[in-house]
């Protein structure tokens, strides 16, 4: 590590990868819940209408926090953001295995998705820090890959730790992860700086490069007034709700088939404990490769989002159309269908978050990520709810998920639908033009 401080264009890697493992650590906690959902459905005598209601209030609360985290990065710095956000998800999901009730279960939801919510975006502030313009869309692809790295580990571990360590009951796991989240809190302090100034002042950077290969010291910090006026520039703009809307297809596929997989597997197919825990984990190992990909494409081969978005949202229709109707035993279609929905809903995910950076100025990208990401967290709260009406319960107790599926599937057509009328020109305002002028002159 000592070797590559030393200049912000190698220690910006280092920045990201920390990134990338706090976000992991934040995946642990949400996705310990999904895992073992239907095993707390089944102790806690839930309904699949009250189990949506749980998985969206969760998203309600997440996206709600989405808001304000983007101006606190802004104002406060990310780094101060992401460590109370550690913080809280930490404690509450430590406190989750004493859960008892469905109100003492939905208390902890909001609280774990207000904890949850305040790590994104200053995450993709600190990103774009640190990143120049030309690699931001491999960086935050490469950041987007902790959403599916967690997902395909997190099933695998926790399971495990439950039937090795605790006889099958899921409750001590719980306790068992607020080590990663000391670990977390532990690497935010340990190797994250909001900036490469800020490490330039701590003396572990040199003065004489710049993340964008300029000196530091020539840029001019602008002043709140030009930083208010400078909202309107994506708030005026038709793109930033096409966007967002796009972004709430998006995640509302994503959540909501990531919330309802494993009670789909238990409940439809009738895996056990240990074989829902690697089915559940196939779609998110495609997916870090997916994510790459997508990234890659945009940068280097299509330069826009539009068309990775398009393949990604097109073929997801009828891969997630069939996997609801696939039969009960049929374990090699059911495990393709999972791989192939794990490819195209994640394809587009590392690049959709590149667009705002790649369009917007650094000193709003903060506050339009967590804006847009808020209003786009809307469509995961809508759709585990939704879908816990669309399950159909038999008189036997058995459940159908083919309508839950064919919810998702339209839904990936109205993304394709504004994926298609998205523009992708570059932004500018008149604060950037200022630090231009100011390069220059200095």
């Amino acid at each position: 590590m000592s070797t590559i401080v030393k200049k912000a264009w190698g220690y910006r890697y280092a920045v990201l990868i920390v990134l990338w493992l706090v976000y992991i650590i934040n995946y642990f906690d949400r996705m310990a819940v999904l895992t073992f959902l239907p095993f707390i459905q089944k102790d806690l005598n839930l309904t699949p209408v009250e189990v949506g209601q749980l998985a969206s209030v969760f998203f309600f609360a997440y996206a709600a926090a989405q808001i304000s985290a983007g101006f606190l990065a802004d104002k406060f710095g990310a780094k101060r953001v992401m460590y109370v956000a550690i913080t809280v998800f930490t404690f509450v999901t430590a406190i989750t295995g004493m859960v008892k009730t469905f109100g003492q279960f939905l208390a902890l939801r909001i609280g774990l998705g207000l904890g949850e919510g305040h790590h994104f975006a200053p995450a993709i502030r600190a990103i774009n820090n640190w990143f120049p313009h030309k690699e931001r869309g491999r960086a935050v692809s490469f950041f987007a890959t902790s959403w599916a790295v967690a997902p395909a580990i997190v099933p695998v571990i926790v399971t495990s730790i439950s039937v090795y360590f605790f006889s099958g009951d899921w409750r001590p796991v719980f306790y068992v992860l607020a080590i990663p989240g000391v670990i977390g809190i532990f690497l935010l302090w340990r190797f994250i700086s909001d900036s490469p100034k800020e490490m330039i002042a701590k003396g572990k950077l040199s003065k004489d490069q710049d993340i964008d290969g300029d000196d530091v010291a020539s840029v001019r910090t602008i002043s709140k007034e030009e930083k208010r006026k400078s909202y309107g520039i994506f708030l005026k703009d038709v793109n930033f709700y096409v966007f967002t809307l796009c972004l709430f297809c998006q995640l509302a596929v994503y959540w909501g088939t990531t919330t309802w997989l494993t009670s789909f597997l238990v409940t439809q197919h009738g895996l056990n404990l240990k074989e829902m825990g690697l089915f559940a984990s196939a779609p998110y190992i495609v997916a870090f490769f997916a994510m790459m990909l997508g990234g890659w494409l945009m940068d280097n081969v299509l330069h826009r989002m539009k068309p990775v978005a398009l393949i990604g949202y097109i073929c997801s229709i009828p891969v997630l159309w069939m996997l609801g109707a696939v039969e009960k035993g049929n374990t090699g279609l059911l495990l393709t269908l999972l791989l192939l929905v794990g490819f195209f809903v994640n394809l587009n995910f590392g690049s959709i978050y590149a667009y705002l950076p790649k369009l917007y100025p650094k000193e709003v990208v903060g506050s339009a990520t967590g804006l847009a990401n808020g209003i786009g967290q809307m469509g995961a709260f809508v759709s585990p709810l939704v879908a816990g009406y669309l399950v159909k319960v038999g008189a036997n107790g058995a459940q159908d998920f083919s309508r839950v599926f064919i919810f998702f599937a339209i839904v990936s057509a109205v993304a394709a639908v504004c994926s298609f009328i998205l523009k992708e020109k570059k932004v500018t305002n008149a604060s950037i033009k200022l630090i231009k002028t100011e390069k220059s002159i200095s």
